[in-house]
């Protein structure tokens, strides 16, 4: 199994990334303020626009190490990885099935039925843990029955825009009651659907954020594998658009996302005055409240479940990298079917 190494993120806005043998260095107002061995992260993700030096990018290839650009708001901007490593015949086999319609639906129905699945755990959770009225009850067993329905109904979708439908459904239901879900701090979180592109309320900064965090290990969990980012199965081929990784994420979002930024505000590990309205940017954190974000994100990858197939303890900031590994062990043949992570 592979190790659990840190990922570094850096959010010091004049900070500018280099080498100095066989270390990261951090360099702000030109004195040197962090230093670590590369061979204890497995990523690094910066902020701001400072940029990296070629020699430590050259460095980050070689060793596998992901070099991951966001913009000081949290918005991708770009990536350095080295060569794809892994089977040649992997990523044909990947391509290939890619290219066949009726092959891509098949997986691509399992990672909407695990997607709604584990939203509809959150929601049962939620309605166990938490409800406070009759009504409250009744709306969310309306709630877990139509998610119910639609998981079901994906997994025998016809076709890939039907699958697609399905799932734009089960994703206005289950943020339909995201808001009640909220039990603390309501006034400063106000949460009224989805939405992003930008961000118009503080909910959905944040888990755009944290959906950004998860693209990250996901993409670099595909690359470790062997497997392509770029080339998905439900999501469309797009320059510049990891496809895959996109995919992938799916059925991690409600575990890994949702409930670290649910958990974020109903414990008040974070407050409402953090945020800032952005022109075109809309809502967006400010440094204290991201790195308040990121060190929750950093500890909750070191807990540890019981992975639902492998029937082994595993830390959760592994389980991107497990479910690669199946699924590439899936188009290997390795498998009869692909396991999705599902909650318990």
């Amino acid at each position: 199994m592979r190790k659990l190494l840190n990922t570094l993120y850096v959010t010091t806005p004049e900070a500018y990334l280099t080498k100095d043998g066989e270390n990261v260095v951090i360099r702000a107002k030109e004195k040197d303020i962090f230093r670590i061995p590369i061979l204890n992260i497995e990523g690094i993700v910066t902020f701001g626009y400072m940029g990296a030096s070629p020699a430590l990018m050259k460095m980050c290839a070689e060793r596998n190490v992901g070099l991951c650009f966001l913009s000081a708001n949290g918005q991708f901007q770009g990536r350095v990885s080295g060569p794809i490593k892994g089977n040649v015949l992997l990523r044909r086999t990947q391509y290939r099935i890619a290219d066949d319609a009726n092959k891509s639906l098949e997986i691509s129905r399992l990672f909407i039925a695990g997607k709604i699945a584990n939203s509809r755990t959150v929601i049962d959770r939620f309605k166990r843990d938490h409800i406070s009225s009759d009504e409250q009850l009744s709306l969310f067993l309306s709630v877990s029955e139509k998610l119910k329905r639609s998981k079901n109904q994906a997994l025998v979708a016809e076709s890939s825009d039907t699958l697609r439908g399905i799932e734009g459904e089960a994703a206005t239901t289950y943020f339909s009651v995201f808001n009640q879900m909220i039990i603390s701090q309501c006034e400063d979180f106000p949460f009224n659907g989805r939405n992003r592109r930008p961000p118009k309320d503080k909910v959905n900064a944040l888990l755009s954020f944290v959906y950004t965090l998860l693209n990250h290990e996901v993409q670099s969990a595909l690359e470790t594998v062997g497997l392509d980012p770029y080339v998905g199965f439900l999501h469309t081929d797009r320059p510049g658009r990891a496809s895959l990784a996109l995919d992938m994420m799916e059925e991690l979002r409600a575990y890994l996302a949702d409930r670290l930024v649910l958990s974020l505000i109903n414990r008040k590990q974070i407050s409402g005055k953090g945020f800032v309205e952005h022109g075109d940017n809309g809502i967006v954190m400010d440094d204290d409240i991201r790195k308040e974000v990121l060190l929750a994100w950093q500890k909750r990858k070191k807990e540890t479940i019981i992975h639902p197939y492998l029937n082994e303890s595993v830390p959760i900031g592994l389980i991107p990298y497990i479910q690669t590994m199946l699924l590439a062990r899936f188009l290997r043949n390795d498998l009869d079917n692909y396991p999705v992570f599902l909650m318990k």
